[in-house]
């Protein structure tokens, strides 16, 4: 390549991760999507920054603090974000202030309140009761060890009355997965009564109590009139419109009635919402003209027309600041629910999806705890400073991946939407109204529609395709493909395309186990003419995303490094094929269970190899002379996974064998014991044997394992592989690290070479079967083994150490 520097484009560019690292590494990035939410973060990201690399800030109070070349890379923009931001607070707090009161306490002082906890009600569909039922998930306010707080439910005249309590609650809440449960006459009210009350505006919320500031930590008070009558109040007259979306698993407001975006939010929350995006727009002007007192020209070209002057930098100011109104949304819905916990609020997007809640915290925009303005601008300013120096001007665009962008000979990396895992559009309607709201005028084609455009958006939901799965997948294939043969056209020949993918979804037939998500996928490139010539999983997802919390969601992407295939590439007989994937997948699989992919990301991680095989080749001709399928060879590459696992159990001893057998089987289930001998006598064992090994329980002809958390804590050090594992996924869960460390290093080597191969299997035998709590247990164990082994090394050295201590001591 030499000093020829490719251009880098993203035709998803999402969230613009991709290319900021292209303008980091020095390469001008064309970040394009077809959702202006994601457009304005590249903008924020590649587009905006490099304009005023350098330039010190231009607000009075900050602009003389350095001198001139000190402002390094986006410090001055960060400085002059943070300074209007601050006056943003400060006016709002003149016009609104008096809206968020502080609270008396009994001594006669006053406590400024950081949230609100409210209650959706009601009415009892019993017509002997008749009462307004708050509908709780719990009745617990803070669940912190010895600072517990509940909240206790009284009955006048079939109002509730809210009481705050010290102490833990022996009470549930009114509502769970099933329904509600009237607390004042126990009548069972099911959804979809509360569907209808709520779609009839027949649902009502009260305060059940004010979480205030104290000299140490959280007060809990009752609510009191003057409380609720301050947070009671009219809708502001210019509130975002907008319809909600029903999308099943990720928009499920709708059902309830809350259908349009303003509902979202109550009145106060409304208010505050659109005072402060007014506010940005007046920030925008201000900081316009202390930009032309500070020496910038007054040219009047704005930043969509290219603008580096004064009128484009308050307008910069004010594309951050809108994003500040976003983030404040997001903390400041009535979809906000309070963590018991860690005593603070939660946010609506904890995963990517809007649930319904019933229960919600209402936060004070003024203080600085969760869901202040105050924390939301620090966070804001701390991302605007660490962008990195960047040498070329980005691009960001709004643009369909499936229409030619007019760029050639470029580099080409993205990450492209997930099948049907998310809906981008519908859930950034959310941010998008607000964002409309405070930017329209600044780029008025980016925001000419009400809500972001959605119909020509690739992911494959099957509500907008007439709730048929079948089409939803034709439009995501065919769309994909479009997309991918545009890619073709604009990659460079001596630069390969790398794509980033995560999908997790089995479908399984008569012919085994493939997924939708990879096929369409896989079909698009190698369809296009592309061949995968490398695969490498990345670590992509946070541990404690909500979604990962207890579950085994995918921690990786997968890169598939894809080249144009040559057009000379032969076809070859499906028995060349096979015998070529099981050389290469037996190559492949020791080599990833050895760089310690975790078990849930391992048949995503295995689809590489194995597809490097299928794509290199024109086409591979089955029996009858037709070309095998994606889908096809999916399947034949999860039965080589399974293949290898199978394989790894034949060294295994027999008890484990027989363990194993009975496990993917009947998990720790009861079995009759004629089953359970057959199957013992098969791995050349005895029922009787392994129960006096300790591993089953043989009792009035039932057999079952012994569940790990009965077996004993004692380890053989020479012992069988089953048991160790057990123990080991067990002291993994109770102990951590360091009881997985301690055990480890009671078993001799023989044990703990093999003992993370057997639970890969048990982890697949479990994901298969569905068994989730099983598959988390052994994943978690899998994921901390590096952590574990090096705990497990540094114990015997440190034992070693104080043996030698010891044994100088005794010399003397």
């Amino acid at each position: 390549m030499g000093d020829d520097i490719p251009e880098l484009l993203d035709p998803f560019a999402g969230g613009g991760a991709i290319p900021l690292e292209g303008e980091r590494l020095g390469l001008k990035s064309h970040a394009y999507d077809l959702n202006p939410v994601a457009v304005m973060i590249n903008k924020a990201m590649i587009e905006i920054p490099p304009r005023y690399q350098g330039l010190p800030p231009v607000n009075p109070d900050s602009r003389d603090t350095k001198n001139m070349g000190e402002w390094d890379r986006s410090q001055g923009l960060a400085e002059d974000v943070k300074h209007y931001g601050q006056w943003m607070k400060e006016e709002a707090f003149k016009r609104i202030g008096h809206l968020y009161p502080k609270v008396k306490l009994d001594n006669g002082e006053e406590a400024t309140p950081i949230a609100w906890i409210w209650a959706r009600t009601v009415k009892c569909p019993n017509p002997a009761c008749g009462a307004e039922v708050p509908l709780m998930k719990t009745l617990d306010l803070s669940t912190k060890k010895g600072k517990e707080v509940y909240v206790e439910l009284e009955y006048h005249g079939g109002k509730p009355e809210f009481h705050v309590i010290s102490g833990k609650s022996d009470s549930a809440g009114t509502v769970n997965r099933k329904g509600a449960t009237c607390p004042h006459c126990g009548q069972a009210i099911d959804f979809g009564y509360i569907r209808d009350k709520s779609r009839n505006e027949e649902i009502t919320s009260s305060m059940v109590a004010v979480v205030a500031e104290g000299k140490k930590g959280r007060l809990y008070l009752n609510p009191d009139s003057y409380q609720i009558n301050t947070a009671t109040l009219e809708k502001p007259e210019d509130y975002p419109r907008g319809e909600l979306a029903y999308y099943p698993g990720h928009l499920n407001t709708k059902i309830y009635g809350l259908d349009e975006f303003h509902k979202l939010f109550t009145n106060r929350q409304l208010t505050a919402l659109t005072t402060f995006s007014d506010l940005v727009q007046e920030a925008q002007k201000k900081a316009e003209q202390d930009a032309i007192t500070a020496g910038l020209p007054d040219d009047g070209i704005g930043l969509s027309e290219g603008g580096t002057g004064a009128k484009a930098y308050g307008e910069a100011v004010a594309v951050y600041l809108a994003f500040l109104v976003d983030k404040l949304a997001d903390y400041h819905s009535n979809l906000c629910s309070w963590h018991s916990s860690m005593q603070s609020i939660r946010n609506v997007f904890g995963r990517q999806a809007i649930p319904m809640v019933w229960d919600y915290a209402e936060a004070n925009p003024f203080r600085n705890s969760a869901g202040s303005l105050e924390n939301m601008l620090n966070w804001l300013f701390k991302a605007i400073e660490k962008l990195p120096k960047e040498d070329r001007v980005g691009e960001a665009s709004q643009f369909n991946a499936e229409e030619d962008c007019g760029l050639r000979n470029v580099m080409v990396s993205t990450d492209p939407p997930y099948y049907d895992n998310i809906g981008y559009a519908d859930l950034s309607d959310f941010f998008y109204v607000w964002m409309r709201r405070s930017l329209k005028k600044i780029y008025p084609d980016l925001f000419r529609t009400m809500l972001v455009p959605k119909a020509e958006e690739l992911i494959a939901t099957p509500y907008r395709h007439h709730n048929s799965k079948e089409e939803a997948k034709v439009f995501f294939e065919e769309g994909m493909s479009r997309t991918c043969e545009q890619i073709f056209k604009y990659a460079r020949e001596d630069v390969p395309v790398t794509i980033y993918y995560a999908y997790k979804q089995s479908d399984a037939d008569v012919n085994g186990t493939a997924s939708s998500g990879w096929e369409t996928m896989l079909n698009a490139i190698i369809h296009a003419g592309f061949s995968i010539t490398g695969t490498w999983p990345m670590r992509t997802e946070m541990s404690n995303r909500q979604v990962a919390s207890g579950t085994n969601a995918l921690a990786s992407s997968i890169v598939l490094v894809c080249r144009k295939r040559q057009e000379e590439a032969p076809e070859i007989q499906r028995r060349q094929f096979m015998m070529e994937l099981r050389r290469t997948m037996r190559n492949a699989l020791p080599k990833l269970q050895e760089s310690n992919i975790a078990p849930v990301d391992m048949a995503q991680s295995a689809i590489g190899p194995g597809m490097a095989v299928f794509s290199k080749y024109k086409g591979i001709l089955e029996s009858d002379g037709t070309k095998m399928s994606v889908r096809t060879a999916l399947q034949l590459i999860n039965k080589e996974i399974d293949a290898f696992f199978n394989e790894q159990g034949e060294d295994y001893d027999a008890v484990t064998r027989f363990c194993v057998d009975l496990y993917s089987q009947y998990g720790f289930n009861d079995v009759k014991f004629g089953e359970a001998d057959t199957l013992a006598r098969a791995k050349n064992t005895s029922v009787g044997y392994v129960e006096s090994q300790g591993d089953v329980d043989s009792a009035k002809g039932i057999v079952h394992l012994v569940d790990r958390k009965d077996l004993t804590k004692e380890v053989d050090p020479s012992g069988n592989l089953w048991r160790f594992a057990q123990q080991l996924t067990r002291a993994m869960a109770d102990e951590g690290i360091e009881g997985a460390a301690t055990l480890y290093n009671k078993a001799l080597p023989a044990l703990q070479d093999k003992v993370r191969d057997l639970v890969y299997r048990l982890f697949s035998i479990a994901d298969q079967k569905g068994w989730n709590n099983e598959a988390f247990a052994y994943n978690t164990l899998i994921q901390s083994w590096p952590d574990i082994v090096d705990r497990a090394a540094r114990m015997k050295t440190a034992v070693a150490a104080e043996k030698l201590f010891d044994d100088a001591l005794m010399a003397k």
